[in-house]
């Protein structure tokens, strides 16, 4: 006890002394930013006064044009380096906060000296900047904290690996400068820390997990060999979490080559982007770039076609899908299919020899080149001639004519009318040209040639830039064309494809791409006309990769040849009909290809994880972490209305526990819309969210499951898990996810008959209620 005593009051009196060294460090960097921001308002003053401005002469052109130069270069310096002051005061104001979390004392072979290793989110130095007084989480030296139990560790340096035994790891508890808890633990952080964090109630923002990185998350985030790491983790292990630490130490590992512009992270919907900004920056790293993929599709095609979103996909599934024989079913699946895929790779052989469509192109409402034309020329070439190489020489041989035709249209009228509606900067641009070539500037001749050059010119170049672009390749008509072979193919019987086709054809030919066609003929146009390949992009970070087709994820690696890929995900979350037959987090075998498993959920109560594992298949792998809770609770009711007011019941329930962030969570977008009227005339701080909502605050949030992937709320309603609601392999992953964002208190409301996959579920393991009528006092 004693021994305990004094550790505590000199670990205690340690956090105060390091307070007191971050103050001196932010009192003096303020000093500090305060000079360099007068500066840079005095040299903004000053800026005209100190540069002498005479542009006369051109010796004294040139001479102002320098001193202007070195003037800015100067203030953007200074500019510069008050925005990276200002980058460090904010990591010592959260250091002061909370300078660690985490020591680990190591004593390294061949050495007798026992080193203390104090770990926090940033690195700190002593006044000399010789000593650590904290280590970066994401130093080599770090990794044992997460990686080791007391005893025989190592790590790896730069050049070498360093053993030795680590003799004691101990975990701290600090708020607001001020020490409130430590203790020493063993392999895992200890439960005493994660008991802390996961009982605390749910953010509007995504929280770093740096203090409680489990073992195998370790292994996400300092993985650096894998160029492709696939992470299958059940819902609430902290694949997300990982993955973007992962970013951090990335940023941190290879900051002289890797930037946060050089890394993106496509999420599944934008309230998904609000809810993970803060993670990074928390850390003192910049935002990597956020997207969806449907929008980086919606913005290659917005112009020629309607694309139909995910989201509005599942939609008409949900409300169509139910019946076995849906014809779109088949195409959703097929088109997502390495059948499909395969299909299109032979038909793009075909192209070689045959079939590809070309548009007329005209100038001025005249034919310059006829489509059939084109085409002749573009069969001119061997058959093993490449498509892009084929359409790199055609484009020269069109560019080339169009020169040519410059010179005739010379003495069209039309010429001669446009040179008159020229501005005053036309004929100064002709007559500085005449100078420069010593003409006569009295030559009318000479002038006119010039005008009319330079209005054939501005109106040719409209028409070069789409030929530069090889507009002149019709890829829609062609890819119809797919649709045209009769042979049905692999997949698919003569039937199926007979009407599939036919569904396809008049979709496109209305100007309108559903999602499962949108990647499928991205790809087709961008293997004829070629890839706008980004090579800037060093890493992507694919979160809900069970979701995306082959064709998509083949796409992605098309467009950014020279990046690693991070892909997350839970088949048991699959909420697509193509990833029932196909999934991406099982399938994918490209070489460099690293796969992690996390079975730990460490977001919900134990009663919660058992409930929601004994939905699926091998659910039992599952572990849950060991935090107690209530088990859910499921209703079963006669009608809407009592239905309704045991919505308010369990709302209000919530409520009294303090909750902040409640869900009730809906099969469809219609269903959220009606209940979130209902509701907001009942209570305050009542949210829809849908496909436009960007952010979400505290209150009630009636949302459609599949926009609630990823986030995690302290209470959730699933409201109409009913037998009529949940039915097929599909429903029943939408159901798990649905009930898996719960973290303290979950609830399952059934009209008429609950779904099977709840009756499947073990009664002992939630509170059944079977309700007839309701009563109103």
């Amino acid at each position: 006890m004693a021994k305990q005593d004094k550790d505590w009051e000199q670990e205690y009196n340690r956090v105060k002394e390091v307070g007191k060294f971050i103050d001196q460090k932010i009192n003096r960097l303020k000093k500090y930013i305060k000079m360099i921001k007068e500066r840079v308002i005095g040299i903004r003053k000053d800026f005209w006064e100190d540069v002498t401005v005479n542009l006369t002469e051109m010796d004294d052109a040139i001479e102002t044009q320098a001193s202007l130069k070195q003037q800015a270069e100067f203030l953007s310096e200074r500019e510069r380096s008050h925005g990276q002051l200002s980058q460090q005061l904010n990591k010592l104001l959260d250091l002061k906060e909370k300078p660690y979390f985490g020591r680990i004392d190591f004593i390294e072979d061949k050495q007798s000296e026992k080193e203390q290793i104090y770990i926090g989110t940033s690195s700190l130095m002593d006044q000399d900047e010789e000593h650590f007084i904290v280590y970066d989480w994401r130093a080599p030296i770090a990794s044992m904290y997460y990686d080791y139990s007391p005893g025989p560790a190592a790590y790896e340096a730069i050049d070498e690996r360093i053993e030795g035994e680590m003799t004691l790891k101990r975990q701290y508890v600090i708020k607001q400068g001020e020490l409130t808890g430590m203790f020493d633990t063993g392999l895992t952080i200890g439960d005493h820390l994660l008991q802390n964090v996961l009982g605390q109630f749910a953010n509007t923002k995504m929280q770093s997990i740096v203090a409680t990185i489990q073992r195998e998350q370790n292994k996400i985030i300092r993985n650096e060999k894998s160029k492709f790491l696939i992470v299958q983790g059940v819902a609430g292990s902290g694949k997300t979490s990982a993955a973007l630490q992962r970013a951090a130490y990335l940023l941190y590992r290879y900051r002289k080559q890797l930037t946060a512009d050089q890394m993106i992270l496509f999420s599944p919907n934008p309230l998904f982007n609000s809810y993970v900004s803060r993670v990074l920056p928390d850390l003192g790293e910049e935002n990597i770039k956020q997207m969806t993929f449907y929008h980086y599709v919606e913005q290659q095609l917005r112009e020629r076609f309607k694309i139909e979103s995910p989201f509005e996909q599942l939609e008409v599934a949900f409300t169509e899908g139910q019946k076995d024989d849906w014809p779109r079913l088949v195409g959703m699946r097929y088109k997502s299919s390495e059948h499909f895929q395969a299909r299109v790779d032979t038909f793009l052989t075909e192209l070689l020899e045959e079939g590809l469509q070309f548009r007329n192109i005209r100038f001025r409402d005249q034919l310059v080149f006829d489509k059939q034309e084109l085409a002749k020329y573009f069969y001119r070439f061997p058959d093993r001639t490449s498509i892009q190489l084929r359409l790199e020489k055609m484009t020269e041989w069109i560019l080339q004519k169009l020169k040519e035709m410059e010179h005739e249209l010379l003495k069209a009228d039309w010429v001669q009318d446009e040179v008159e509606l020229l501005d005053k900067d036309d004929f100064q641009d002709v007559f500085m040209k005449m100078q420069e070539q010593s003409y006569d500037q009295s030559d009318s001749d000479v002038e006119a040639y010039y005008l009319k050059r330079k209005v054939i010119k501005r109106q040719l170049t409209p028409l070069r830039e789409k030929v530069k672009r090889y507009a002149f390749v019709n890829t829609k008509r062609t890819y119809l064309r797919l649709f045209d072979q009769e042979e049905a193919g692999q997949g698919l019987t003569p039937e199926e494809w007979k009407e599939l086709a036919a569904f396809t054809k008049q979709n496109i030919n209305e100007n309108f791409l559903t999602w499962e066609d949108a990647t499928p003929f991205l790809y087709f146009e961008k293997m004829i006309i070629g890839f706008e390949e980004n090579r800037a992009i060093k890493h992507i970070i694919l979160d809900e990769a069970q979701d995306y087709s082959t064709f998509q994820l083949r796409y992605l690696t098309h467009i950014y040849p020279n990046s690693r890929m991070t892909l997350l995900g839970d088949i048991n979350q699959t909420i697509y009909y193509h990833s029932l037959t196909g999934n991406i987090l099982a399938d994918y075998t490209e070489d460099q290809t690293e796969r992690i498993t996390l079975l730990r959920s460490y977001r919900s109560t134990r009663p919660i994880v058992e409930f929601t594992r004994s939905f699926i298949e091998n659910g039992e792998k599952i572990e849950p972490f060991n935090r107690e809770g209530n088990k859910p609770i499921v209703y079963e009711l006669d009608n809407p209305t009592i239905a309704e007011y045991k919505l308010y019941d369990t709302i209000d329930s919530y409520l009294n526990k303090k909750y902040g962030h409640i869900a009730v969570i809906t099969k469809t977008i219609a269903e959220a819309k009606e209940l979130a009227q209902l509701l907001a005339k009942s209570y305050q701080e009542v949210q829809l969210i849908d496909e436009e909502t960007h952010t979400f605050k505290e209150g009630i949030h009636v949302i459609p499951v599949y926009l609630a992937k990823g986030i995690e709320f302290d209470g959730v309603i699933v409201y109409d898990a009913s037998a009529h609601q949940y039915l097929n392999e599909l429903e029943r992953h939408i159901l798990y996810t649905a009930c898996t964002r719960a973290m303290h208190d979950l609830t399952l409301i059934a009209i008429g008959g609950v779904s099977r996959f709840v009756k499947e579920v073990p009664e002992s393991l939630y509170h059944f209620y079977k309700v007839h009528e309701v009563s109103i006092e």
